[in-house]
């Protein structure tokens, strides 16, 4: 009896990764919003009532996407700003993690680009709530480096959102770059990665002088 559920889990499960993966494939051409159930069934070769013993809705298949696109990335995320590197090794660390992820996965990159801003409400909800973990986990990263002495945790948060932000778009870059010459997308990738390194080092150089006093008395106070 065992080994017979055992069998069955098995294959709901590899029906379930068939269907995640289909829509994938289906939505490099077109949003979630635009998506049918049917389209999905017929390409697994599974009937319509079979969705439902998976996903409660597409909404809910694409909120299952952004867990599979996003949710293995936080070991990563920590990795870019870990301490005891300086700051040249962070970011060209950084932008080479980024660039080997988009190109393993630019199907998955380009859902979340998508589907970020996209008609899908629960689907912008579970991105948004991805993004905020990394931002949090960044946040204590950063909190362990010596250069965040005297920094509050706000403006912590709100540096590592900054690195955040970056990254989202740094992977958009390589996918543009790895989308308009996919057979030799070496040089287009080059000149991505080149103005990632530019980017990260002008948060880097901000970050540097946060602290310093404002020469300006109407700056404000930036701990407000």
């Amino acid at each position: 009896m065992s080994h017979t559920l055992g069998v069955r889990q098995a294959q709901k499960q590899k029906t379930r990764q068939a269907l995640l993966d289909a829509a994938l494939e289906l939505l490099q051409e077109q949003s979630l919003s635009s998506l049918g159930l049917r389209e999905v069934t017929r390409a697994v070769g599974v009937a319509p009532t079979a969705f439902y013993r998976h996903f409660r809705s597409i909404a809910d298949l694409g909120v299952a996407l952004v867990e599979e696109a996003l949710g293995s990335l936080h070991p990563m995320i920590g990795a870019t700003v870990s301490p005891g590197e300086d700051s040249a090794e962070r970011i060209a660390r950084a932008v080479e993690l980024i660039e080997g992820h988009v190109s393993r996965y630019p199907a998955h990159v380009r859902f979340i680009a998508r589907e970020r801003h996209g008609g899908v409400q629960p689907v912008r909800e579970a991105i948004r709530r991805q993004l905020a973990r990394f931002a949090e986990e960044v946040r204590a990263e950063l909190a362990k480096d010596p250069e965040a002495a005297g920094w509050s945790e706000a403006d912590l948060l709100m540096l590592a959102g900054l690195y955040v932000d970056q990254m989202l778009s740094t992977a958009d870059l390589f996918l543009e770059a790895y989308e308009a010459a996919p057979e030799a997308p070496e040089e287009g990738m080059r000149r991505a990665g080149e103005t990632a390194r530019r980017r990260m080092r002008l948060i880097s150089a901000g970050r540097r002088h946060w602290l310093d006093p404002d020469p300006d008395p109407r700056g404000g106070d930036r701990e407000g």
